[in-house]
This record gives structure tokens, C-alpha cells and sequence, in this order.
């Protein structure tokens, strides 16, 4: 639901990120195509794909080693059962490492670095500010190996797709490779074999098949090389898995020290996230804690219940499953529901070689596992855009019986208890969490096993965390109406400020109306007084509203009763009190109003108006009201001599239709930084980069001109939703072109403007004296990219488990300003996030484009009446 439902929005305000679901096609809906058609389709798409040595053609499933089981808690329990140790010593290679072939191209620590730091820019770090000792996750590699190693690439025929297997059949030859490290694809070696390529033979435990493998050269590695850390990377992931951790997706995770929510059937387990990449002067270990949510029911539980509970059990299950995570125990990996094939059933075959078999008797071949349920449809999780840059083509099948679900469903977070008893267990207070990671190194460097490995490779860690210097910036003074200003706090938290200062812009409030149930007038009456009054002390005058009364609660009454209020006397602004928090009632009034219609509109829970902090709600909504309708309840002072435009852009995916996207953008119009213009484009690649930005941000500066007489001098744009490695796509496909369309406008004029990639989900924390560091800290230097312009900028609050900074790249840069002024700037956009009175995660141009796409892509499901471009109707 909305933050307007007021209880909800403090946390978002805050910068609490919410996880957006990866980009999908849109899944087939049941009943589109007839059965033959579908299966002749699955059975094309879902072919085998060709590998290098094709004499076995790889199923469509996913690979790996387990017993069969029938019972959900036998699943369980070999999932348990499936502890990563290792298997061999300093010569040999673990029996974990990357999770399936070709894996480790796409994993976090080898994917492509753009260099983006300009090589005029002498230093990157800003000035401003106290200095201050800071800690971080990290921990500094003092010594590793620097003589020259050899990769090369190995291919088996016929094809083993299992990594275990793949390392076993290789480990028979360690006399012949010497040492060396292999992950299932890439091999390194110390010496040079003695042909290129070179062939071996080993014969499969399981069925004595005898395998060809290929050993192929790809490239000699020298120190400097970034493969080099790639190399090291798997160093670590192989002393890792020496430590009797479960390796999940791509994480490990700690299954002996779970912890078992018995109330809600969850398990919790515990995890580590690990990194070797060289920042700015060393080459930095990077650990941080992660926790995996297990459920014990199954993707088949769910249909089944679904089942008995409505006639209408397909859609249901559709909307539960598609979009969700799930496990397979019987190789450990996780994956991404895309759809849902109704028309197919584990007796539906597939072709495996020369020959068509059932997806029963596969399973039963190849893991012995039996599949109970002969009926249940057939779950696709299509590939990621990194399988198939591995080579990875073809569509997963995947059995519901065998799925166990994992995360937590819209109704368990909308659970107040059980989320608190979760948040018991995953926000850890700082000093907690640094003790955890290092225990963790401690552990990892004291193993038998691992130190064996890192001795063979001459890898050494220093045993503390990275220490290094900080910043934090002055708090900024919020500047109120009438001339009026207050000295912010350092918890950057001004809404006791607020008290008895006027709003920054009142806007002339004369007609609104309230739309809420008859057996609630007296209710309502009461809370327009509080509302009344707590405005007034904000010198902002609301005065009485139009009342109208509807004699039920329907979607369709609400939706009626508006048309017939915009009709009689369209209002300023319609407020709405309704019962609960339904989202089809919700979504038919934002459609009416910022679709059908042009009014703003605020929706209020009727549990709010009588609630004892009732006065706090209504002073909220009181700023929220002014805004909507063109007001500003405060500002800092950005000293500009001209107002810089400061753009926000996000992206978020429909709801409804899986292959839609919404791009929001919002752009500043004056040097208070209190009015914007907003815009919205639907794209249907189901990409989180759009094409839209040139188009939008262009409006944005032919409306900066109407309001200004000149076109802004300089552009500052924040982009969020751009994934690491994609941000040569986006000086491609957005900068580039956007850059091209603005000089047009500004002819012979070089145009000034910086991209900025806002990114808050970073594994990087940072620590002050045990506890978290306050808002304004600015870390530029030590653990930042030595080829970026970046920086990290805790900006926020956090009273509850540790901080995670907010990572900014700009990765494009022609304004002249100085990284000083480029930080505080950034900071200084944090300030201006009306919904909450205090500084939020990221600068507030991307937090109301952030609002704005999310309410376009949950409720609207469509563009917004382009006449409310002007307003923040959106909050």
C-alpha cells in the first residue's frame, strides 16, 4: 500500500530498500495456447543446448547430486545433508567452488569494470567536513603469489554438467597438472603443460563411462591482470568450503547454525558474502553477513492449498509462484520462477539424446528420486541474462514437488510479529556485526585446510578490520517560511523543528472534499479538526471540507463518488478514509484520480484518526496535503548562482504484467529544490535500463525554461537501478544520447552536466568506534575503486541493526565541480524528501522518482494524467 496510509512511510522515507524483482519476460497466462501447440513449443525451446563436445545432450533441468525423497521433511533433510567439505589437499581442488559451469564469468567479482574516472581529476576526495577513524569490512591481502600462471579452459565429452564430478574426473591427473586450481570450467596452473590442447581420459564413478577431457589454453596471467583477482577469488571459495558451509545461489551459508522459527515454519540461516577486489591502493577481502529465509513447504504445498481454498486456484497460484525464489535440494541452487505450464506434467517427456523421456523417469535415473504427484503442472524459470552469456540458452524445468520456497510471501511480511522476531536475529548492532566477520577470518585463516591453501598460494590476510580516515560534513540548517531557519541536529532529524516554524510554501488551500463510510462521521469530524489544528501551528490554513458519505466500502462506490465530486466541483485535493488497506480499493482510487482524472488525492486509514498519536498523523498529513497541492514545508540552501537542475530517475517493474516496466523521472525547477516536474514512460523490454531518460529529461528543460527564462546551467542526474558491470550500457544507451539531444538546445554552448549511478545495495559497511557512523560521514578514499569517481555517503539514521552506506558513481562529468561540492550536493539533496522530516538514503529527486514508478507499477499499471507533472501527487 501507500505511504499515505502514514503508519508505513517512516521506514521507506528512511531509505530502507525494498528488493525489486529481476527483470522477467512476461509469463504465458493458462488456457492461451492449446496443449499440443505448448508442448510442441516447450519441446523446441527447452532442447538441450549444443556444447562443444555434443555427444550427450544436456536435459533441461538443473544438475546435481541427491537421493530421492517423497517427503517434504526428507527434502529438508538432504538438503542438510549436502554439506560443501572439501575433498582433497593443497594439489587437489575442493568439491565446491562456482556452482555450475561457466559460473564464475558472471559472478560479482569478475564482472566488467568501466573505468569512469576522469584523467583530469588529480584527487577524488573531497575536503570538507571533520575528520574521523572509520572501520570497514574489510581486510587488507599483505602477501600473495606474483610469479606468472597459466588458464585454461576445460570442456568434458561426453558432457558432465555436475561441478563435483567435473573436479573429481579432473583430480585423477593432478600428477600431470601439478598444482592447481579449477572451478568446474576455468583452470590455473603453476607450470605450462606440456600440449595445447591436451587430452585426458577418466572414467565416471557413477556408470563407468569413460570421459574425454580437453584442456585448451586461454592466456598466460601476470600480476596486475584482472584475472588475477579472479583467480583469488576462487582461492577463497575453495578455503571456504573447507569450512562445512552450504553453498546456496551464490553465497555460503552456515545450515549447523540455522535458526528455526517453529511458530511460522521458517528457517534462518545464517551466511557470508566474500569479495577480493583491488580498491584503491590494496587489494581488499571484503566480508559481509547474509541470511537466507527457508521455508519447509513446497512449491506443490502451495498449490494444493490454493487449491482448496478457491475456484480460482490457477491465477492464485500464478501470482504467488511466479516472480518467487525457490531451492532445489537435490543440487542445492536456487532460481527464479518466470511461469507456469499448466499444460504439462512430470509424464510430459523431453528429449535426452536419440531418445524421449518422462521427467518422472529422469528424475528417478538420475537423482532416485521418486515423484509422487503424477498431475502438478510443471514450473519455467527462463535464463538470466549472465546464462546466457555463458552459453546457457534453454529454459529450466523444474518440478513443484521437488521447489521448496524460500524468502517470505506478501502476507509474512505483512506480518508485524513475525517480522519483528526475524529482525531479532538479521539487524545486528554494529559491534555485533564485527565481531561476527571477524571471527568468520578468524575461523577461515585457522582452518587446516584453508591455511594449507593459502600457504600453497602464498595468500595471506591481515587479521583487522581496513582502518582508514572519514568525514563527516556539518549538519545542514533547515531553512522554514517567513525567512525563518533552525541549525539541524546530528542525527540529522529535524521534526521537533518544525513546531511553530511556518512551512517553507504554503500554497492556497480553498476546496477539498472527504470521501469516507457514514458510520465513521463522527470519526472524521473530530480528525479534520486535528488536522485543522496541527496545520495551523505550520501557518497553513485548511478549511472545511466538502463531506461525502458512502453507505459501503466497494472499490466502486469510492470510484463513483469521486467522478461525481470532480464533476460537481472539482476540488484541490480528495481525501479518502478508508477501513483497511485493501489494494484493489486503493488502486481504483489512484486510477480515478491521477489517471482518469487530474486531482490529487490522499487515502488515510480510518484506524488513524483515533489513534492516541493521532495529532503526529494529522501534522504529517498536514505537510503532506501542501505538498500534493503545490506547497514545500522546507528547504536547505544550495549556493548556486543560477539553480542547478537535479534530475532522479528509477525504474520499476508492473506487477501485473511481468514484461512491463515503468521509468519515473523527477526533475528540480528552482533553487529551493521544493518544486519539480515529473514524468512517466511504460517500456516493455522488461529491463531496468530505459531508453526514455533523453525524451523525459528534455520536457524537464523546455519546462525549467518556462519557469527560470533560461535553460539551467548545469544538470546533475541521479540514476538508480543500474546493476554493477552495466554502467557501459548506460554511457551508451542513456548518456550518450541524452547528451547529444540536450547540446541542441544549448547550440554552441558546451552543455555541463554529471551522471551519477546511485546504488544501495552494497555489501560494504562502515563502522565508528563500534557503532554506526552519523549522517554526513563521507568515506572517498582506501576502499572506494581506483578507476571511478565514487564515493560512499552514509546519509541516514539508523537506530536499529548496522548502516549501509550509499554508493555514488559518476560516471560522467563535465559541470567542473569540484568532488567537494559534488558530495555535499548529494548530501544536501538527502534534506528534501518531504515525506519524512529527516535526511533518507539517497538524494530525494530519486526517492520521488523511486515513489513515483512504484506507484505507477503497483496501482496505476499506466502512465499518470500528464496535467499533475507539476505536483507531488505521488507521495
Amino acid at each position: 500500500m501507500s505511504e499515505e496510509l502514514v503508519g508505513r512511510a517512516r521506514g521507506r522515507a528512511r531509505g530502507r530498500s525494498r528488493m525489486q524483482p529481476t527483470s522477467a519476460p512476461q509469463p504465458r497466462r493458462p488456457g492461451v495456447q492449446t496443449s499440443s501447440q505448448l508442448l510442441e513449443q516447450q519441446q523446441q525451446q527447452q532442447q538441450p543446448l549444443p556444447q562443444q563436445e555434443p555427444m550427450i545432450s544436456r536435459p533441461p533441468e538443473l544438475i546435481g547430486r541427491a537421493r530421492g525423497t517423497r517427503q517434504v521433511e526428507q527434502v529438508r533433510q538432504q538438503m542438510g545433508a549436502l554439506s560443501l567439505a572439501a575433498e582433497s589437499g593443497p594439489q587437489g581442488e575442493g568439491s565446491a567452488s562456482v556452482p555450475s559451469r561457466g559460473g564464475v564469468r558472471a559472478r560479482r567479482y569478475d564482472e566488467p569494470q568501466v573505468p569512469t574516472r576522469p584523467s583530469t581529476l588529480a584527487s577524488k576526495q573531497g575536503t570538507s567536513g571533520v575528520p574521523v577513524t572509520l572501520r570497514s569490512n574489510y581486510f587488507k591481502l599483505q602477501t600473495h603469489t606474483d610469479w606468472a600462471l597459466y588458464q585454461y579452459r576445460v570442456d568434458f565429452a561426453p558432457d558432465e554438467d555436475r561441478t563435483g564430478c567435473r573436479k573429481g574426473l579432473l583430480r585423477v591427473h593432478k600428477d600431470i597438472l601439478g598444482p592447481y586450481m579449477f572451478d568446474g570450467t576455468v583452470l590455473f596452473t603453476m607450470k605450462r603443460l606440456e600440449s595445447d590442447p591436451l587430452e585426458l581420459y577418466s572414467a565416471r564413478l557413477s556408470d563407468d563411462v569413460k570421459i574425454r577431457i580437453t584442456i585448451k589454453k586461454t592466456t598466460d596471467l601476470v600480476l596486475g591482470d584482472p584475472h588475477y583477482i579472479q583467480f583469488f577469488n576462487i582461492v577463497l571459495r575453495k578455503c571456504i568450503a573447507g569450512l562445512n558451509l552450504q553453498l546456496v545461489g551464490r553465497d555460503y551459508f552456515d545450515a549447523a547454525s540455522k535458526v528455526i522459527v517453529e511458530k511460522y515454519n521458517l528457517e534462518l540461516w545464517p551466511g557470508f558474502v566474500t569479495s577480493i577486489r583491488q580498491h584503491e591502493n590494496d587489494i581488499l577481502l571484503g566480508i559481509d553477513l547474509a541470511n537466507k529465509i527457508m521455508r519447509k513447504d513446497t512449491a506443490l504445498n502451495l498449490l494444493n492449498d490454493l487449491s482448496q481454498r478457491s475456484e480460482g486456484w490457477k491465477d492464485l497460484f500464478v501470482q504467488a509462484i511466479v516472480g518467487a525464489t525457490i531451492i532445489t535440494p537435490y543440487n542445492n541452487k536456487t532460481y527464479r520462477v518466470d511461469d507456469v505450464d499448466f499444460d504439462s506434467s512430470p509424464l510430459s517427456t523431453f528429449e535426452k539424446g536419440n531418445e524421449r523421456v518422462t521427467y518422472m523417469d529422469y528424475y528417478r535415473n538420475r537423482y532416485s528420486i521418486k515423484i509422487t504427484n503424477k498431475a502438478q503442472p510443471l514450473l519455467i524459470s527462463r535464463p538470466k541474462k549472465r546464462d546466457i552469456h555463458a552459453g546457457r540458452t534453454n529454459n529450466v524445468v523444474l518440478i513443484p514437488e521437488l521447489c521448496c520456497l524460500t524468502g517470505l510471501s506478501e502476507d509474512m511480511r505483512n506480518n508485524f510479529h513475525l517480522m519483528r522476531d526475524l529482525e531479532e536475529h538479521t539487524r545486528l548492532h554494529p559491534s555485533a556485526r564485527m565481531d561476527k566477520i571477524v571471527h568468520f577470518m578468524r575461523r577461515l585463516t585457522t582452518n587446516e585446510q584453508a591455511k594449507g591453501e593459502l600457504s600453497l598460494w602464498n595468500l595471506k590476510f591481515a587479521p583487522d578490520l581496513v582502518e582508514f580516515t572519514g568525514r563527516i560534513l556539518v549538519p545542514e540548517k533547515i531553512q522554514h517560511g517567513g525567512g525563518m531557519s533552525s541549525d539541524g541536529s546530528q542525527d540529522a532529524d529535524w521534526t521537533r523543528n518544525l513546531r511553530g516554524h511556518p512551512m517553507y510554501h504554503s500554497k492556497e488551500f480553498n476546496n477539498w472534499t472527504i470521501v469516507y463510510l457514514r458510520k465513521a462521521h463522527r470519526d472524521v469530524e473530530s480528525f479534520v479538526r486535528t488536522l485543522t489544528n496541527a496545520s495551523s501551528s505550520l501557518q497553513f490554513k485548511i478549511p472545511p471540507p466538502n463531506y461525502e458519505d458512502l453507505p459501503d466500502d466497494r472499490a466502486g462506490t469510492y470510484v463513483q463518488a469521486i467522478e461525481k465530486i470532480i464533476s460537481r466541483n472539482n476540488p484541490q485535493l480528495i481525501m479518502c478514509i478508508v477501513p483497511n488497506n485493501r489494494p484493489d480499493r486503493y488502486s481504483a482510487i489512484k486510477k480515478k484520480c491521477c489517471v482518469d482524472r487530474a486531482v490529487p488525492s490522499q487515502v488515510v486509514l480510518a484506524k488513524n484518526l483515533t489513534t492516541k498519536n493521532v495529532m503526529s498523523i494529522a501534522t504529517k498529513i498536514g505537510i503532506q496535503v501542501n505538498c500534493k497541492i503545490g506547497g514545500s514545508p522546507w528547504s536547505v540552501v544550495v549556493p548556486f548562482k543560477k539553480p542547478v537542475m537535479v534530475v532522479g530517475f528509477d525504474v520499476c517493474h508492473d506487477s501485473s504484467i511481468k514484461a512491463r516496466s515503468f521509468a519515473a523521472m523527477v526533475a528540480s525547477l528552482d533553487g529551493s529544490y521544493s518544486k519539480y516536474y515529473s514524468a512517466v514512460s511504460p517500456h516493455t523490454s522488461g529491463q531496468e535500463l530505459s531508453n526514455d531518460l533523453g525524451m523525459q529529461v528534455q520536457k524537464a528543460v523546455l519546462v525549467y525554461r518556462d519557469h527560470n527564462g533560461f535553460y539551467p546551467p548545469k544538470l546533475i542526474v541521479y540514476r538508480d537501478g543500474v546493476g554493477e558491470g552495466q554502467e557501459h550500457y548506460v554511457l551508451q544507451h542513456e548518456v550518450e544520447p541524452l547528451r547529444a539531444k540536450l547540446q541542441e538546445y544549448y547550440q554552441s554552448e558546451p552543455l555541463q552536466m554529471a551522471f551519477i549511478i546511485v546504488t544501495k545495495r552494497v555489501n560494504t559497511r562502515v563502522f565508528m568506534k563500534g557503532n554506526n557512523p552519523p549522517p554526513g560521514t563521507i568515506v572517498d578514499d582506501v576502499i572506494t575503486n581506483p578507476i571511478k569517481y565514487d564515493f560512499y555517503l552514509v546519509s541516514q539514521q539508523v537506530r536499529q541493526g548496522t548502516v549501509t552506506p550509499t554508493l555514488y558513481n559518476v560516471i560522467y562529468d563535465t559541470t567542473h565541480l569540484s568532488p567537494d561540492i559534488m558530495q555535499k550536493l548529494s548530501y544536501k539533496m538527502c534534506h528534501l524528501y518531504f515525506n519524512w522530516a529527516g535526511t533518507v538514503r539517497v538524494p530525494a529527486p530519486v526517492q520521488y522518482a523511486h515513489k513515483l514508478a512504484f506507484l505507477c507499477g503497483q496501482h496505476l499499471h499506466r502512465a499518470p494524467n500528464q496535467q499533475l507533472s507539476e505536483l507531488l501527487y505521488f507521495l
